[in-house]
């Protein structure tokens, strides 16, 4: 190419470029969160502080359970139990929750955080010993930690300190900003920024890119799958809490819906479940949307049965598009510039 046509080019174009079309897909995601949220405005005019509230206390556990299965997808696997461990989080928490103080509640969202990690690494190791596909191994164990939620507290009850419930729907600096923002970005921030950029979490990627292709590079597969089942598991136990914030009782089917919901939501973020693409903005973008959508179809006198069909219908339009949008890139025509160099 010519100096002269090298020079006519802004700066940084073609770079630029390349971040913006690796990224399209999350920057959508936040457009459709930004669509969603003006049509909610017109819709309720005076939406404050406390729809807000709402807003992030409902998001909330779907959020966290978005961010465990992108962790592991992300190496190339799923986790259908992700829902039933949230569950067994959630009525563990509220069943020894009740009547205790708030230091006492700390202590026990610690235990069941702890717990919620060795679940999601049993679940990997099980995976990875008896060489069953995790789809599989996990579809399994959600009907065991099921029945582990029930055994633990047979019908919704327990409850937790109305301060414990405070660090969701409380607001620490400003009623915009609830505590449940605060509470989800320390979280994820506190797991994924080491994660990311630390070879644990390049490994990860590696994985879900080509598993061959990473174990002849040196990569340990089967610890490095492991772990981020640990992880999920860890994230599950954070959205079992964050459902106990949210309503105040354990309930051992609360969880059942959150398995699908976080895998639409990681969808709708971004991450492919190829493995190997994608983070955890998106997801969490996503699941706001989520949320925002059946309320917005309610409040707009739209029958809850129909808006769960328009839904699964934008889930699955948006799947589609996901993946028409390679071959398209595939099949555009090469242009030439006057030289006759071919340009993307």
């Amino acid at each position: 190419m010519s100096a002269a046509a090298t020079a006519g080019r802004p700066p940084g174009g073609p770079r630029f470029g390349r971040l913006l079309r690796r990224n399209a897909w999350t920057l959508g995601t936040y457009a459709l969160f930004v669509a969603v949220m003006i049509f909610t405005i017109s819709i309720h005019p005076d939406y404050g502080p406390f729809e807000v509230q709402s807003l992030v206390v409902g998001a909330l556990p779907l959020a966290f359970a978005a961010v465990a299965q992108t962790c592991v997808v992300l190496g190339g696997g799923i986790d259908l139990s992700i829902g039933a461990m949230m569950a067994v989080a959630n009525v563990l928490a509220a069943r020894y929750m009740l009547g205790h103080d708030f230091q006492t509640a700390l202590l026990i969202s610690v235990a069941v955080l702890f717990g919620g990690t060795l679940a999601g690494a049993l679940n990997g190791l099980i995976a990875l010993r008896t060489k069953v596909p995790d789809i599989v191994v996990t579809l399994a164990m959600s009907f065991v930690w099921g029945g582990v939620a029930l055994l633990i507290l047979p019908k919704p009850g327990g409850g937790a300190p109305d301060k414990f419930g405070e660090l969701a729907s409380g607001s620490l600096f400003t009623p915009w900003i609830p505590n449940g923002i605060l509470l989800l970005v320390g979280v994820v921030a506190l797991v994924w920024i080491p994660l990311r950029f630390r070879g644990l979490g390049l490994a990860l990627y590696a994985i879900g890119s080509d598993r061959t292709a990473a174990f002849r590079r040196g990569v340990r597969v089967g610890p490095t799958r492991v772990f981020s089942d640990a992880l999920g598991g860890f994230l599950a136990a954070c959205g079992g809490l964050a459902l106990l914030m949210s309503t105040g009782i354990g309930s051992p089917l609360a969880g059942t819906i959150y398995t699908l919901s976080g895998v639409s939501a990681i969808v709708l973020g971004g991450v492919s479940l190829a493995g190997g693409r994608g983070g955890v903005t998106g997801p969490i973008v996503a699941a706001f949307v989520l949320t925002l959508v059946p309320a917005d179809l309610i409040l707009s006198g739209t029958d809850p049965n129909l808006g769960q069909v328009i839904q699964g219908v934008l889930i699955v339009l948006v799947v589609m598009a996901g993946g028409l949008a390679p071959l398209l890139r595939r099949r555009a025509p090469r242009t030439t510039d006057e030289t006759g160099v071919a340009a993307a």
